[in-house]
C-alpha cells in the first residue's frame, strides 16, 4: 500500500501531541506528511517545517489558506489544533469532502457537535477520532479475551488516570511544561473530562461495548487554577446489570500518568497499567494469577504488526499510537475503495457523541447531586 498523503493543521513544534502524530504517523511507512499549517505563530511553523523537512512552500500561516492550496494534493487532513479550536475547522473540511483524522477530544460541547453534524454524512465522509490508548497489544489483547468469554460475565470495570500537571508540570523536551491557556478554562464539560476522561469513555466501551443507562459524578477543585474542576469521580450503571467506575485527575502527586484499566467477571479479573505495558495480569475463580506479555503466544499481541522488535524491548506509547495510524491507513484504504469502514481498531462522531453526552451529564450529576440518566 503507497504512503498515503497527508497535512496537519496544528501540532507544531510548540504542541504537547504533534510530534507523537508526526512520529507515530511515520513509523510504518503509511502516511507520508507532506504540507501544514503548524502554527499560528509564524517563526513556530517555520521551525516545524524546517525540523521535520517540509518544502517551505507547502507551509502556510493560516489553516484555511493550507485547506485552499492543498486540498486536491491530500488524501487526508490531520486536525491537531487545541479542542475549542476544531469545530470551525472540522465544518469546513466536511463541508470540502476532506478525509479527516482529528486529535481528540473532538470537540468542546454538544453544541459545537451538532454544528459539526450540519456538515456530516456518514454515508460520504471519512472522519476518525484518535483514541490512542486502545492502541496497545496488551488492552487489545484483553478486549479480545472479554469478549470471548474468557472473564465469564463482565460484572465492573474500573478505569482511572490521575496525573499531577497542574501541581507539578512535567518537563517536555527539556523544558517545563505548564498547563496550556486552553486547558484552564472549563465550559459545560470540564476540560479535564475533554482531555482525559474520553479516554476513559473510549477503553470503557473498546472493551465492553456497551454505553452507561445512568451515571453519578462529583466534581472537585484542588489546584492553583481556582476557576477549573481538575479531579473527577464517575460512578456508572449499564442495563445489563455492569457497573463502571472512573477517576481523572490533574492533582495528583506522584502520578505521572497514571493510567489504569481494571475489569472483573464471574470467572476472573484481570488488569492493566499502562506504566507496564508489555504485561497483563489475571486472576481466575480458583486463585490462580497468571500474567502475559506479547511472548506468550496469545490472540491478537503476537501478530507481527505488534511485534516491531522482539519480546523483550518494550513497545510504548509512540508504537501504540502508530498502530492507531496503521488502523486509519487500513480504514482510508478500505473507505477509498467501497465507501465504507469496518475497522474494528478506528472510531469516528459516532463514538464521540457518546462520550460528550456522558460528560455533558457528568455536570447535571454533579451540579444536581444525583443519578442522572444518560438520554435525560
Amino acid at each position: 500500500m503507497a504512503a498515503f498523503k497527508i497535512g496537519f493543521i496544528g501540532g507544531g513544534l510548540s504542541s504537547a501531541i504533534g510530534q507523537t502524530h508526526y512520529s507515530a504517523s511515520r513509523l510504518d511507512g503509511h502516511w507520508d506528511l507532506v504540507a501544514g499549517a503548524f502554527s499560528r505563530h509564524h517563526d513556530i511553523n517555520q521551525q516545524t517545517a524546517e525540523a521535520w523537512h517540509i518544502d517551505p512552500e507547502r507551509v502556510y500561516d493560516h489553516w484555511l489558506d493550507f485547506v485552499e492550496a492543498e486540498q486536491d494534493n491530500l488524501d487526508a487532513v490531520v486536525v491537531l489544533t487545541p479542542t475549542p479550536n476544531h469545530t470551525e475547522i472540522l465544518c469546513e473540511l466536511l463541508r470540502r469532502d476532506i478525509p479527516i483524522i482529528c486529535e481528540k477530544a473532538l470537540v468542546s460541547s454538544l453544541e459545537q457537535l451538532n454544528e459539526v453534524k450540519k456538515f456530516y454524512d456518514p454515508k460520504r465522509h471519512f472522519l476518525l477520532v484518535t483514541f490512542n490508548y486502545s492502541g496497545y497489544p496488551m488492552v487489545r489483547e484483553l478486549q479480545e479475551k472479554i469478549q470471548k468469554g474468557e472473564l465469564g460475565n463482565v460484572q465492573q470495570i474500573h478505569l482511572e488516570m490521575p496525573q499531577e500537571g497542574f501541581v507539578r508540570p512535567p518537563d517536555i523536551a527539556g523544558k517545563s511544561a505548564p498547563p496550556q491557556s486552553w486547558r484552564l478554562q472549563d465550559g459545560i464539560i470540564p476540560t479535564i473530562c475533554l482531555d482525559l476522561g474520553v479516554h476513559l469513555h473510549h477503553l470503557m466501551t473498546f472493551m465492553i461495548h456497551e454505553e452507561p443507562k445512568e451515571l453519578m459524578s462529583e466534581f472537585d477543585h484542588y489546584s492553583p487554577y481556582a476557576t477549573i474542576i481538575d479531579n473527577v469521580k464517575m460512578w456508572m450503571k449499564f442495563d445489563s446489570g455492569k457497573s463502571a467506575s472512573f477517576w481523572m485527575s490533574k492533582t495528583a502527586i506522584g502520578s505521572r500518568n497514571g493510567l489504569k484499566l481494571r475489569v472483573y467477571g464471574d470467572k476472573g479479573t484481570a488488569e492493566w497499567v499502562q506504566i507496564l505495558p508489555e504485561e497483563l495480569s489475571f486472576s481466575n475463580i480458583n486463585g490462580i494469577h497468571t500474567k502475559i506479555d506479547r511472548g506468550s503466544k496469545y490472540g491478537v499481541s503476537s501478530e507481527g504488526r505488534y511485534n516491531r522488535m522482539k519480546v523483550g524491548h518494550p513497545s510504548g506509547f509512540i508504537e501504540a499510537f502508530a498502530n492507531l495510524y496503521h488502523d486509519f491507513a487500513e480504514a482510508l484504504a478500505q473507505w477509498k475503495e467501497t465507501g465504507k469502514i469496518e475497522n474494528p481498531y478506528v472510531y469516528g462522531l459516532e463514538h464521540a457523541e457518546f462520550g460528550l453526552k456522558l460528560f455533558h451529564q457528568a455536570r447535571k450529576s454533579d451540579d444536581e447531586k444525583r443519578w442522572v440518566e444518560l438520554e435525560e
